[in-house]
């Protein structure tokens, strides 16, 4: 049964704002939810809701519920609401990269898991095309990038998907990733071949990485609970505590090309833990306009991943 009353039958015009309300409802799950992201009153999204139910005529939601879910034109319009908010953020990027000036410093923030030569050439380009512009291009682990960038400290991050608001956030695909478990020649789980159990491998010191992320973002994915482990601030300390014989642990593979091929670590086949693809991605707020020196790097970042072949899968196997 439609929400929509009479009273609610006025003449009005769809607004910028009631697409963002209704997109903020969707996103957040109730209307009071949207309200605090909005910095609004619940009663004056509600309102906006109901004019605009009132001017498309029909309803967008349906009450039943305890949580607010759209009906079935609910749902295709706001597919064409996401559309058009997406065209509205473009245009004000557009918007602001026209009024701005050269900005005076641009700060990148990457995952310590990811080699800086994919974006170095751009970053190159940057750098000549804007010699007044100070790049300042910093690394972090884990949390880390995100945490800068939702700071406000990171104009672009490099960084994988893990915990990224992404209807906050625009993204370019950047590179991928693979992380081994590894251990030194001399390490007990190496001294035969096979696959090892996670019984036996809790039984042995496992090195990993501590976050900058200010939270606790350890590299809980590839930790097998139950067994001893050394934490370190950053991966070439784990591959020196690895190297040394004194654990076992997942590095990526570019850090350790070298060490892989004289033989100073060896790969492990370990149950339940297998060699882990990373997607790499370019990320910036949607809400932070883009000057003249990022919005090149933007679309610099754009054009380099669009020119690149197919990522090759078997690259970094042995």
């Amino acid at each position: 049964m439609s929400m929509i009353s009479k009273s609610d039958q006025v003449n009005s015009q769809m607004t910028l704002d009631q697409l963002i309300a209704l997109d903020a409802i969707v996103a957040m799950g109730t209307f009071r939810a949207a309200a605090e992201r909005l910095n609004k009153a619940q009663s004056a999204i509600s309102h906006q809701i109901r004019k605009l139910e009132a001017e498309l005529g029909f309803d967008l939601f349906s009450r039943d519920g305890y949580r607010p879910s759209l009906t079935t034109e609910g749902e295709v319009f706001y597919r064409e609401t996401a559309r058009v908010l997406e065209q509205v953020n473009g245009l004000k990027s557009v918007a602001a990269s026209l009024r701005s000036e050269q900005e005076s410093m641009i700060s990148v923030v990457m995952t310590a898991t990811m080699s800086l030569d994919p974006i170095l050439t751009v970053l190159g380009d940057i750098g000549r095309r804007f010699p007044a512009t100070h790049i300042r291009v910093a690394t972090e682990m884990m949390g880390g990038p995100l945490a800068r960038l939702m700071e406000g400290d990171a104009d672009l991050i490099i960084s994988g998907l893990a915990g990224v608001p992404l209807e906050e956030v625009e993204t370019l695909p950047v590179d991928t990733i693979i992380i081994r478990p590894v251990a030194s020649p001399s390490f007990p789980a190496a001294q035969r071949v096979g696959i090892r159990s996670r019984r036996e491998m809790q039984t042995y010191t496992q090195v990993i990485v501590s976050g900058t992320g200010g939270q606790d973002f350890d590299q809980s994915r590839d930790l097998l609970s139950g067994g001893q482990r050394w934490t370190v601030s950053d991966f070439e300390a784990k591959k020196s505590v690895i190297k040394a014989g004194l654990g076992w642990g997942g590095i990526p593979v570019h850090l350790m090309q070298q060490e892989l091929a004289n033989g100073e670590l060896v790969q492990l086949t370990v149950e339940g833990y297998p060699p882990r693809h990373t997607e790499i991605f370019a990320i910036r707020r949607r809400d932070m306009p883009m000057g003249q020196v990022m919005s090149r790097l933007w679309d610099d970042l754009k054009q380099a991943r669009q020119s690149m072949p197919e990522p090759d899968s078997n690259r970094w196997k042995s």
